[in-house]
């Protein structure tokens, strides 16, 4: 898929793709600081049918909403073989004692036997965190093992 990348002469930069319906959804990024994401009208692809402006937080949730899903589902399939192991997404809320400790301080691998194989934050893919990573709040946990592994790593972020 192709996004294409247009410059906004003193408004800042537009990236969009064409999607199947044929109209073009993007972003356009300000030069300061400020996002709205931009959705064309299905007739004319340089005119636009809705913008919304998002806030870095929500650009950022958004993103999380649009990234996170797809990994799973891409992982889940990578494990269909695999009778046993399943693939799911968990949420690092504000009150679990991990926010702002790190991926060893849980003792996942060793109390679980799962392991986060990634972790999405702010749009951003972390793949592979190693034991160092420092966990924020609202980061969505990629976490692969037995079902009875995940349940257990819910609690373990939930409650410590």
């Amino acid at each position: 898929m192709n996004v294409d990348v247009t410059a906004l002469p003193g408004i800042g930069v537009r990236k969009d793709f064409e999607v199947r319906s044929g109209r073009r959804v993007g972003v356009v990024a300000h030069r300061d600081g400020d996002i709205d994401l931009i959705v064309s009208k299905p007739d004319d692809a340089d005119a636009i049918a809705a913008q919304v402006p998002l806030s870095v937080d929500e650009a950022s949730v958004l993103a999380n909403l649009l990234g996170a899903p797809q990994l799973v589902a891409k992982l889940n399939d990578d494990h269909r073989d695999l009778p046993g192991i399943t693939t799911r997404q968990l949420v690092l809320l504000a009150e679990s004692p991990y926010a702002g400790r790190t991926l060893g301080e849980t003792g996942m691998r060793t109390r679980t036997k799962t392991s986060i194989v990634a972790v999405m934050r702010a749009g951003q893919l972390h793949p592979s965190p190693g034991p160092d990573f420092t966990f924020t709040e609202g980061d969505q946990l990629v976490v692969v093992g037995t079902p009875e592994g995940l349940d257990a790593a819910a609690k373990i972020l939930t409650h410590g």
